[in-house]
């Protein structure tokens, strides 16, 4: 049997930013193979990369296109879904058991997870009641290993995994759990995933000293995998997504193409709703890129006329050219657009905030047709702070409340990614405790093969 290798998936870790704040992760590359810039697909995105990364393929073969997409047989936007069944593909841990049957592998917290080939796997699951509410929970496979992580480490703290409050919490309860199979079992390829620098990263950019810190804190706990995984004789690799960009202004797609009468919406108890289906042309709008769908053909140049002069647009490719870009796919818009260095896309419609619907000021990933980051952000001031507490109570009793805490000032956030990088300052990294001969920039799409060889 192949010695075992345990990957580590660290959310944002920038190339450039392995230095004094990285300490055990910099040991690492020192020891190893250094630290290797990574090319990564269009767009450089959790689910998209994750996606890259398992199957050594690029979107227009996995499909994986970004966080969510327009599912046009269902007329609905979906974010962040867990099915298997969405990736096409061979991921890496069936590549390693057509090789070797003897290997067991376990995958904790990558995306796509439910029902995966995996011979173990954990991802978040909110228990969803019949009366509306929500609770924190875990998917496992085997079922059995979800009371076993349970009682020993607690609930998963889902609400220290996104939202206002999301901090250091979750990535340390997932560190423990790994370490927790890293102890029950010997895994010959196991995957984890810290999303720590997620947070105060897009809060206030990766360069601020609240950026710094959540670098120190993430590597602290990358330092426990490392020590446990070096005892244990395990080979470890450490891999990046993306790199975040600081940015100061958000730019409003969907309200571009609303005020020209690409987009229709309906009024409803709860406030406007976007209409995909009867909408001309609308953008799911995900961190710096926007997959731009156009529902009738003849309008595409029209649309892309439109926004190519819009506000925080830099480019703009349509399907000929995102076929050279590996992500033509049917999945993907008619359209692509690429945001401006400083600026990313926010996701709201609306063009009165009285006729907001009522999950803009929730955290409700699942709600919105696009990726929201100022969920990260409390509502300003005292109120914002007692409401958070009052609805924190409530969910401790088992009451139905809505989690509508956040902030919906779009302008608050500082950090950013997606873009196609163009330095290593904005690049991914993969680190590896064994030497490896590559050149200075490796595609994303090549680490499957590198990692199995």
């Amino acid at each position: 049997m192949r010695q075992p290798l345990l990957v580590i998936n660290i959310a944002g870790l920038g190339h450039s930013a392995i230095g004094p704040n990285t300490p055990r992760v910099a040991e690492l590359a020192d020891r190893g193979g250094g630290a290797i810039a990574l090319q990564p697909p269009v767009p450089a995105l959790t689910s998209t990369s994750q996606a890259t990364i398992l199957t050594g393929t690029l979107p227009t073969a996995h499909g994986i296109v970004a966080n969510g997409w327009y599912f046009r047989e269902l007329a609905q936007v979906l974010n962040w879904q867990r099915s298997a069944r969405l990736v096409n593909g061979e991921p890496i841990w069936e590549t390693a058991k057509a090789a070797d049957p003897s290997i067991e592998c376990a995958n904790l917290f990558w995306r796509y997870a439910t029902h995966a080939t995996c011979d173990v796997n954990v991802i978040e699951r909110p228990t969803y009641w019949a009366d509306g509410r929500k609770s924190e929970d875990i998917y496992t496979e085997p079922g059995s290993l979800r009371d076993e992580l349970v009682e020993r480490l607690g609930a998963f703290p889902l609400f220290r995994f996104w939202g206002p409050v999301a901090n250091i919490t979750s990535t340390r309860w997932i560190v423990d759990a790994t370490l927790h199979l890293m102890e029950q079992q010997r895994f010959g390829l196991l995957l984890t995933y810290l999303p720590h620098l997620d947070y105060d990263h897009q809060r206030y950019g990766p360069q601020s000293p609240q950026g710094e810190a959540a670098l120190r804190d993430m590597d602290a706990e990358a330092g426990r995998l490392i020590d446990r995984a070096t005892e244990n004789g395990m080979h470890i690799a450490v891999v990046s997504d993306y790199a975040f960009e600081p940015v100061s202004r958000p730019a409003f797609l969907n309200r571009v193409l609303r005020e020209a009468g690409f987009i229709e919406v309906q009024k409803a108890e709860n406030g406007e709703l976007l209409e995909p289906s009867a909408s001309t042309a609308f953008a799911i709008c995900d961190q710096q890129i926007a997959h731009v769908y156009v529902n009738d053909a003849s309008a595409v140049p029209k649309v892309k006329a439109l926004l190519s002069n819009a506000d925080g647009v830099e480019q703009i490719f349509d399907r000929d050219a995102m076929k050279n870009l590996g992500i033509d796919h049917p999945r993907s818009g008619e359209l692509l657009v690429v945001a401006e260095p400083d600026c990313w896309f926010a996701y709201p419609y609306w063009l009165d905030n009285s006729q907001a619907p009522d999950f803009a000021s929730c955290v409700a990933i699942h709600a919105k047709p696009g990726w929201d980051p100022a969920e990260l952000f409390l509502a300003p001031g005292l109120r914002g702070k007692l409401h958070l507490a009052k609805r924190l109570l409530q969910k401790q009793l088992g009451l139905r409340a809505p989690f509508d805490v956040i902030s919906t000032d779009a302008s608050m956030v500082r950090g950013s990614h997606g873009r196609i990088p163009t330095g290593n300052e904005n690049r991914p990294v993969l680190i590896t405790s064994w030497q490896i001969d590559v050149a200075d920039l490796l595609p994303m799409q090549d680490v499957k093969s590198l990692l199995l060889a």
